[in-house]
């Protein structure tokens, strides 16, 4: 609550017609925690073998082996995968979420799963996007998952 210098009888509230009216033109991401975290993550890669024939079922073992430091299972059987796409055969682009949009690893989770595709050495590029919609819940967690973490 702030008092008005001109009226200090008179309250101000975050509930104030006025900022309303200013925040109601953001989204999301304005509200993240430090605003350099980008909202995708482009990677070229030199040395990859068109002959190993990869396909998504590739993708999907590598991102199992992508974890979130807080959590013990991997970003997939969390749910946290939204899409993955080949386009052109060698270009892979993937859609994913975090568990909350302040996750402290917001900025380093794109890179971790564009290292996991890189190192099947059978793409060209990953485009990893971080989206957040619709919002992560656990009810987008594989059996395996809420297994390991006791969630029925």
């Amino acid at each position: 609550m702030i008092k008005e210098k001109d009226n200090p009888d008179k309250i101000k509230t975050i509930f104030d017609e006025e900022n309303i009216k200013e925040d109601s033109d953001k989204n999301l991401n304005d509200f993240l925690p430090g605003s350099d975290v980008e909202s995708s993550h482009k990677e070229q890669f030199k040395d990859f073998d068109s002959n190993l024939n990869l396909n998504k079922i590739n993708i999907v073992d590598a991102l199992k082996t992508v974890f979130d430091p807080e959590i013990p299972v991997n970003i997939y059987d969390l749910g946290l995968i939204y899409n993955i796409n080949i386009l052109n055969n060698f270009d892979v682009e993937i859609n994913m979420t975090l568990t909350a949009p302040n996750c402290p690893v917001a900025g380093e989770m794109p890179i971790m799963v564009a290292n996991s595709i890189k190192k099947l050495r059978g793409f060209k590029s990953v485009c990893v996007n971080l989206v957040w919609e619709p919002p992560w819940t656990k009810e987008m967690m594989s059996d395996d998952a809420k297994l390991a973490l006791d969630i029925s």
